[in-house]
Order: structure tokens, then sequence, then C-alpha cells
């Protein structure tokens, strides 16, 4: 299977979705102009030495991330000093974060 991107309307702006599959799991992740939020795979305290707004979401429902519809409904778990510096926190969804990039 081969990685798919797709655009993800946000109420200010339009992100970029990526689905990357990995075997039995994928690497998802929705990208603005800004800074990103994606699945639990993704170290966001390294991005923060980049001083890269990002944040990792847990699924709402299901075992697993596995599309942009689960970023956008995921549960924030984690997000580095620069995502929180712009109002990001822990418990909001994945599209209350990204309407913060």
């Amino acid at each position: 299977m081969e990685m798919e991107q797709k655009k993800v309307r946000l109420p200010k702006k339009t992100a970029d979705g990526f689905v990357i599959p990995l075997g039995p799991a994928n690497l998802v992740a929705v990208v603005t102009d800004v800074g990103m939020v994606g699945c639990g795979a993704f170290d966001v305290a390294a991005l923060d030495s980049f001083s890269y707004p990002a944040a990792k979401v847990r699924p709402a429902f299901g075992p697993s991330v596995a599309d942009t519809d689960d970023i956008l409904s995921g549960i924030v778990k984690e997000a580095n000093r620069a995502a929180m510096s712009r109002g990001i926190r822990n418990g909001m969804t994945g599209k209350e974060a990204l309407e913060l990039l």
C-alpha cells in the first residue's frame, strides 16, 4: 500500500493529511503551515528542539489512529512546549489543536 495524502479542511485554513502504511499500523499526521498533530508514533519532544509545534493524539474510538479522521477526533495526550505556547492542551481534540496551528 502507498502513502496517502489528502487535504484536510479546517475553519481558517487547509492542512495536509498524511497516512503512511507501516505493516500492521499506519503513521498518520495532519500538518499545517505552523505545526502538526500526529499519532502516538511521533516524538513531539524531539520536534520541540526545532521550536516546531507538535502534538500527538490517542484514538477517541478503536485501538489505534488509522487515518486523518482519527487525528481530528482523537484526544491530545502530549503536546510539546512550542504547541502549548499556542494554547494546545492535553484533553482537547485533534481538530481543536489544529485550529490553534
